[in-house]
């Protein structure tokens, strides 16, 4: 049973392996971590420090590789938060709900799909201002 409710995103994260910068797409994210979708393996156990460009500054935390399994062409990358970074999880989880909230408004109000980063992109510019601190 997971301890946790996992919200899907498609949000870019951003990340350094062997200190090459790596922007992929966020599967899904939740108080405790995130799944990323990535080209690469990535070794279970290691370190590795997220950034998750949703608003200025970007949300970043550092958490270790729980598991990587294949997917499709690529791989799929279960990253646990460090104990420290829970306030960033919490933090983020909820403004990636206000942004899909938003995806989702505008689908049905206007009809336009967003992507996750379109999305992102103008929640911040409309609404991040207001979103408390």
């Amino acid at each position: 049973m997971r301890r946790y409710i996992r919200h899907p995103s498609d949000i870019p994260i951003e990340f350094a392996i062997a200190g090459q910068p790596v922007r992929e797409p966020l599967k899904n994210v939740s108080g405790g971590g995130l799944c990323f979708r990535a080209h690469i393996r990535i070794e279970p156990g290691s370190d590795i420090h997220l950034m998750i460009p949703v608003r200025k500054p970007p949300f970043e935390a550092d958490g270790v590789v729980a598991w990587c399994h294949e997917a499709g062409r690529g791989f799929e990358v279960g990253v646990r938060f460090h104990g420290d970074s829970s306030l960033f999880a919490l933090r983020m989880v909820e403004q990636i709900c206000y942004i899909e909230q938003y995806r989702r408004d505008v689908w049905e109000r206007e009809g336009r799909r967003l992507t996750g980063e379109q999305a992102a992109t103008e929640w911040i510019s409309r609404y991040a201002g207001k979103f408390p601190g």
